[in-house]
């Protein structure tokens, strides 16, 4: 009973760790959906394009006129001295509605290009966030393994001074040793590298600590694969951006239209009229006189232009369609080749936890048979090296696991 308590709380502090670390990397996640220069870029530009609803959809100014008579025209109140006329025009109806429509496309099209840059930022960070583990888990098992081989050193030095061994065993180990010294430093470069790269994600300073964990979790797909060659056909931010520039070119095909209709002006002018010379008219003498209403159409007979606007509508809408294929067809390439890193991450796994297991075993038994007759020194060091091999390897197909899925969820829209 005492034994499964505690594999239970083993299995439960993992677990803990395990949900810790998805924590952070959701942290990292929400730090550069707000700080990412590039991100905010796209919102803004979003921002802007809604901006454009109110200016189509506004009628045209109104015209204000005025006109000084220099002659005066006589009437019988007085002479006319000055005019006063006001004018506005009104496109035909639906007209301004449908302009509206467009622009609200065209807007939520740019939404979606905000969304699959906040996407792929997202893909961006944990892909960085996966290598960053690799390279540090790498860092630790190369120093573990320089730190046996000082051991195996010292083991050699003894074998020679009791003469099981040749002095070479001692310089195998040296060599072998400088190779994983150098192989430390490239990866404690490469380390710097990525951890500028993801702070750089993050907008934030390049020193900034990174908290990685020491064990990755397993990311898993939760869907089969026509799930989710549906989910990207239908969820994937760019085919929906697609759809909407299509809708916003099908707006434009029936604003086109409604442009076509005539225009129709209506506005009044006031006339001031100057006192009369003329003693019969008596108190109606400068009397102003209010001419209303007047209106105007503007009868659209040069025809051309609407039906050019039409076609090129018609044709951006044919022309979007093939971008739509197009698209899908790119995106079911890239979700197969991310399918299968998936998978073979999956059979990676398996096989590197068995080879590493197999490897470990075997080099305990060298090490038993050279501690006891000082011979095969070169298979234990050909053994170490399987070792270090396989553990690097296990880990990186963890991580490139992870990336897989992190892939499809952004292939997803997710």
């Amino acid at each position: 009973m005492k034994r499964i308590t505690k594999y239970t709380f083993i299995i439960l502090s993992l677990l803990v760790v395990k949900a810790h670390a998805q924590t952070e990397l959701d942290n990292y996640l929400k730090l550069g959906a707000e700080n990412n220069p590039g991100l905010k870029a796209k919102f803004s530009e979003y921002n802007a394009a809604l901006e454009k609803v109110p200016q189509v959809g506004s009628l045209p100014d109104p015209t204000i006129s005025f006109g000084y008579f220099i002659t005066p025209v006589e009437t019988r109140v007085g002479p006319q001295q000055a005019k006063f006329g006001v004018m506005q025009m009104f496109p035909w109806f639906g007209t301004l509605g449908a302009k509206e429509d467009v622009v609200i496309q065209q807007a939520k099209a740019k939404y979606e290009a905000f969304e699959e840059t906040k996407s792929k930022l997202f893909f961006d960070i944990k892909s960085a966030y996966y290598n960053l583990y690799f390279v540090q888990k790498a860092i630790a098992i190369t120093r573990e393994n320089i730190a046996i081989l000082n051991t195996f050193q010292q083991l050699a030095l003894i074998k020679v001074e009791t003469g099981k061994s040749s002095v070479v065993d001692e310089m195998r180990v040296e060599m072998e040793k400088n190779e994983l010294e150098n192989q430390l430093t490239y990866l404690l470069d490469t380390k710097w590298v990525l951890e500028v790269n993801f702070n750089k994600l993050l907008n934030q300073p390049v020193e900034t600590n990174i908290t990685v964990p020491d064990d990755l979790w397993d990311e898993s797909l939760a869907y089969s694969k026509e799930i989710l060659l549906d989910s990207i056909s239908n969820q994937n931010h760019m085919i929906k951006q697609l759809d909407f520039k299509m809708a916003s070119f099908q707006k434009q095909e029936i604003a086109a239209h409604k442009m076509g209709g005539p225009k129709i002006s209506i506005g009044m002018d006031y006339i001031l009229i100057g006192k009369s010379d003329n003693p019969m008219v008596g108190n109606e003498s400068g009397k102003d006189a209010i001419l209303f209403p007047k209106i105007g159409i503007t009868v659209p007979l040069y025809r051309k232009k609407y039906k050019a606007m039409i076609n090129e509508a018609s044709l951006n809408i044919e022309a979007t369609q093939f971008q739509k294929e197009d698209k899908q067809n790119q995106l079911t390439i890239l979700f197969e080749k991310g399918h299968k890193e998936y998978k073979d991450g999956e059979r990676r796994i398996v096989l590197f936890q068995k080879q590493l297991k197999l490897a470990q075993k075997s080099l305990a038994i060298l090490l038993t048979s050279y501690s006891n007759n000082g011979q095969n020194f070169e298979e234990v060091l050909r053994m170490e090296r399987k070792v270090l091999k396989y553990a690097l390897e296990l880990d990186k197909a963890k991580a490139d696991k992870n990336a897989a899925v992190a892939f499809i969820n952004y292939l997803t829209g997710k």
